[in-house]
């Protein structure tokens, strides 16, 4: 008689590596963010296409006293996440929590000057077309950025009391991808939004 054997025995549950259930997520999480922030700025062009003398309609480009800061934050914290991963691969696990502490310290100054931002601007939501995507789109990307500091907060966390370790190498790959999603769909907005129209 044939010996009985469990379905994990017998079959792998999931993949493990660059074909695991997480990465295909990830990747998956991409591509519907992706397409939602690709909508949002076509839905800026088209409206900026719909007869105004002027767009934005609110005077002239928004400036970039706290827009490059913020950029700069966000771009810069990018790399500090990706020293933070490499140290923690090298087994300098002191080294990569204090880089990934000051990588969340960079989001979360990002977060700040745009909503120092939002507060300065002299309009709101339902002002007309261009403040109405103008804060859904800054909006969508803020979210998605809050979302971020809160997986490498998470992140710092389990590095601290040990539950992420030095071979923990997929956790932080995810975590990190993930915020460099996010820098790069910045870069898309703060091209839409700060310089298309100083090129108009």
């Amino acid at each position: 008689m044939a010996e009985a054997r469990s379905l994990e025995e017998r079959l792998p549950v999931h993949g493990m590596g660059m074909v695991g259930t997480p990465w295909w997520g990830m990747l998956c999480l991409f591509a519907t963010e992706g397409i939602l922030f690709a909508y949002l700025i076509f839905s800026y062009a088209y409206l900026g296409s719909q007869g105004y003398q002027s767009w934005p309609p609110t005077g002239g480009p928004p400036g970039l006293k706290l827009a490059l800061p913020a950029t700069i934050l966000l771009v810069g914290s990018s790399f500090v996440l990706e020293w933070a991963k490499n140290r923690a691969r090298a087994g300098r696990l002191v080294i990569a929590r204090w880089a990934l502490a000051l990588g969340i310290l960079m989001g979360i100054g990002f977060v700040g000057l745009s909503l120092e931002e939002w507060h300065d601007k002299p309009f709101a939501l339902s002002t007309d077309s261009y403040s109405s995507i103008y804060f859904v789109l800054t909006g969508t990307h803020l979210a998605h950025v809050a979302i971020g500091l809160i997986a490498l907060l998470v992140l710092l966390v389990w590095s601290l009391t040990g539950r992420v370790g030095a071979g923990h190498e997929q956790h932080r790959t995810l975590a990190t991808l993930y915020w460099h999603f996010v820098d790069v769909v910045w870069l898309f907005v703060f091209a839409t939004i700060y310089l298309s129209p100083r090129l108009a």
